[in-house]
């Protein structure tokens, strides 16, 4: 496809060849009702998006000790396994690239949720538990946000086990048909828990110095890489996120730290987010300032950006490629309503979480972006909000 527009420039990704630089940013979504499996409904939503350069699956639990949503999907059983693959197949179909990304919630959770476990966490830190953002569906379908429950420390076997649950994950992902995996590393989650100097207050391996603290993010990547490349693998971080209240004391020294880190591992890409920019608090500018310091490979970034601040960004050299995420809800043509210059419809809140297929594959595709509706959208009712 052809356009001024610098996001429509197609983008070699450690060689894997990108169609273009607009990215599909990971959205939690919680439409796999049976065990995690995704299901026919989440396929046809993937491949209505495929034009996307590159897809970022929803976050999916590598263990059943991670649930800070219900209803989400896994990727530690063959039968989730087996589901993804069906999404897989259709996204590859319509010539679109996915990579799954991989996702422990750590304290960010309930016992509600883990089927009466205590959520785990690198230190117990439990004095915050009114701000994490957990949530259940209701009996009566609606969505909404429940208490979490306190966590408690992790044992140095239970660290090993949730590590050598990524790389399964991994394997397993690639399994499915992934194009590779992005580490959830951010928002508070378990990796961004132990990077945290507040959340973080073991004193083994794996708490204390920043190069500790860190140490439980390495050994994730590392055993990733004994199972598929590492130029397949992203990880995805929130340096100054205020999201579940990750509260580190020192974010400039901890993701220099990282960011030389994962350049050192030479991952596909760092995906940076920032998350405050939907408070209006924007922290992208120091974010990127700071990375481009202190790694030197392909960034992606993300939050609350615009198609003209991306195609500005992509231009003036800050970023390679640029996550869309609510766009992406309402436009599942994003990429040629870009290159036609087509107005971007609005999200409806309906939907974002829990549902059926209203708010989720309902969205109409613009006749005058695309000259053609994908196959993925073949014979699907216009919004009726009926699978």
């Amino acid at each position: 496809m052809s356009s001024l527009s610098p996001l429509l420039d197609g983008y070699d990704l450690s060689g894997l060849q990108l169609r273009n630089r607009v990215a599909m940013a990971p959205m939690t979504r919680s439409r796999a009702p049976s065990h995690g499996r995704p299901t026919e409904l989440m396929a046809r939503y993937y491949a209505q998006r495929a034009s996307a350069g590159l897809i970022v699956s929803e976050a999916t639990n590598v263990s059943a000790a991670s649930a800070a949503f219900d209803l989400t999907p896994g990727i530690f059983t063959a039968e989730q396994i087996e589901g993804w693959r069906t999404v897989t197949s259709q996204v590859h179909a319509e010539g679109g690239r996915i990579f799954m990304q991989l996702w422990h919630s750590g304290r960010v959770s309930s016992f509600a949720l883990l089927g009466g476990e205590v959520p785990l966490s690198p230190s117990g830190v439990n004095d915050d538990l009114e701000q994490l953002q957990v949530w259940a569906q209701l009996h009566n379908g609606q969505y909404t946000k429940i208490h979490a429950t306190p966590s408690r420390a992790m044992s140095l076997d239970e660290i090993r086990l949730t590590i050598e649950a990524f790389r399964q994950g991994a394997a397993n992902a690639m399994a499915a048909g992934f194009d590779g995996v992005e580490v959830h590393a951010a928002n508070g989650y378990l990796p961004h828990q132990f990077l945290s100097s507040t959340i973080n207050t073991r004193d083994d391996r794996y708490g204390g110095s920043v190069a500790n603290r860190a140490n439980f993010l390495r050994d994730i990547v590392e055993q990733i890489g004994s199972v598929m490349p590492l130029e397949r693998v992203g990880v995805r971080i929130s340096p100054y996120a205020h999201y579940n209240n990750v509260r580190d004391a020192d974010p400039d020294g901890t993701y220099d730290y990282v960011g030389r880190m994962l350049g050192e591992f030479g991952v596909a890409y760092v995906h940076a987010a920032d998350t405050n920019g939907w408070s209006g608090k924007p922290d992208l500018p120091r974010i990127i300032g700071r990375l481009r310091r202190a790694y030197s490979g392909t960034l992606m970034v993300n939050g609350g950006i615009s198609v003209s601040a991306a195609e500005a960004l992509i231009r003036d050299g800050h970023a390679d490629l640029v996550a869309f995420a609510r766009a992406y809800i309402a436009n599942p043509d994003l990429v040629e309503r870009i290159g036609n210059g087509a107005p971007l419809a609005a999200p409806r809140t309906t939907g974002w979480y829990g549902g059926d297929a209203a708010g989720y594959v309902d969205y109409p595709f613009d006749g005058s972006a695309s000259g053609h509706t994908p196959a993925a959208a073949a014979g699907l009712p216009a919004r009726t909000g009926h699978a």
